[in-house]
């Protein structure tokens, strides 16, 4: 049992892993072709990243949830390569999950909390790498 539980678990993680690998390749190489095309001046290849990631991971949840796609394709394309495209497409997944569930508080908490601390975390990390 024990056994199998771990193949399982390791077709699993091969999959994220490889949905993940394709992901973050095709996160940079779309950003550079926005990049191309757009003034960089503003971070629209992030931008549209982003939007296409929340697209995607809605449209692979919602053919997911009506048993079109199937659990291994959900953890190669939901959990690997929108993983490694765009997390913000997992947050806004997560988000709409919270409103469909009315939890108006949690979904305001995650947001703010997700948002600001993000930001203090990151100019904290500049600050100490500047220190060292």
């Amino acid at each position: 049992m024990l056994k199998e539980n771990n193949k399982i678990m390791f077709k699993i993680l091969a999959l994220i892993g490889t949905g993940s690998f394709i992901g973050g390749i095709s996160r940079y190489l779309f950003g550079q072709f926005v990049h191309r095309y757009l003034p960089i001046v503003f971070p629209y290849g992030t931008l549209a990243v982003n939007i296409v990631g929340c697209f995607l991971i809605g449209a692979i949840l919602g053919l997911s949830d009506r048993g079109m796609v199937t659990p291994p394709w959900r953890f190669f394309l939901a959990t690997g390569f929108c993983g490694g495209f765009t997390t913000f497409s997992t947050f806004a997944y997560e988000n709409i999950s919270l409103l469909n569930d009315k939890e108006y508080f949690y979904m305001f908490l995650y947001t703010a909390l997700s948002f600001v601390i993000g930001l203090a975390a990151t100019y904290i990390g500049i600050i100490i790498t500047r220190l060292i």
